[in-house]
């Protein structure tokens, strides 16, 4: 909402408080609809990390996450994880091949680590084709009664060869969180510490910071999100300086590297 010039001086010649009136209307409706419906997850809270597998939370867990295939868990507050960067192993198929990134001699690009393409978001068309499809599957977290969206591999760029910008991953990211708000789902910063300055102009509510502890990062967040920040460390030194230094505000578990589900060989969760 606009006020022009002749309207904001009879609103000052009716009294100052017909215009304090006005500011307050117009402080309102700056406010996007979709920031008002938007929950954050509660801060400082029993958090459990289960995108390797769903399974009963254990007792007191107030806010879980889940992969996007799985179900929320019931009468929490559900985090739904996206691979929204990168390629799940397997799926490559199911993208086209021009939205593969690619390097110079056309080979795709591969996040040696777990095995995955990058996305190529290096223009604003290519952004708007892949936001489409995890869109849909925000769509789809939402439909399922997911409460946030936690949006994988915002710092694919670093592994990118030198062929994404920070740039076109924060452009990007805009669009899905815009999206995100739409659904009335909040949406986190996933790790990449170095952009968390930029989390407003993109539009992101809160942090997800896998070893921040172990890298001595945790404070960053705090000073871009503020205590609506959630820890994963997977190291038993990580979880101690994270707890050591923000034990008492921030939401912190330590879990295995794997993520895996109790039972199997090498499950590990533990907390403050």
């Amino acid at each position: 909402m606009s006020v022009s010039r002749p309207l904001a001086l009879r609103l000052l010649a009716g009294g100052f408080a017909a215009a304090l009136a006005l500011t307050a209307l117009v402080s309102v409706q700056s406010r996007t609809p979709a920031s008002a419906a938007v929950t954050l997850p509660p801060t400082h809270a029993k958090f459990d990390y289960q995108i390797g597998g769903a399974y009963t939370p254990p007792a007191g867990i107030q806010v879980v996450t889940r992969d996007r295939t799985a179900a929320p868990a019931a009468g929490l507050y559900n985090i739904c994880y996206v691979n929204a960067f990168q390629v799940q192993p397997g799926e490559q198929g199911q993208w086209d091949s021009d939205l593969l990134l690619r390097d110079a001699q056309g080979n795709v690009v591969i996040d040696e680590d777990w095995g995955e393409a990058l996305l190529d978001i290096r223009t604003t068309a290519k952004q708007t084709r892949v936001a489409a499809k995890v869109n849909g599957w925000i769509d789809g977290c939402a439909a399922k009664g997911y409460k946030a969206i936690e949006p994988d591999n915002y710092d694919s760029y670093s592994r990118s060869k030198n062929l994404i910008t920070t740039g076109q991953a924060k452009a990007y990211l805009k669009l899905l969180a815009a999206h995100a708000h739409s659904m009335n789902l909040a949406i986190a910063q996933k790790n990449t510490v170095e952009l968390a300055g930029s989390r407003t102009s993109v539009g992101l509510d809160f942090a997800v910071a896998e070893e921040c502890g172990q890298y001595d990062e945790c404070g960053d967040y705090v000073d871009a999100f503020g205590n609506n920040v959630i820890v994963i460390e997977y190291t038993n030194s990580g979880r101690t300086k994270a707890c050591s230094q923000f034990g008492s505000t921030l939401t912190i578990v330590q879990r295995d590297v794997d993520v895996k589900t109790p039972g199997q060989s090498g499950y590990v969760r533990k907390t403050c």
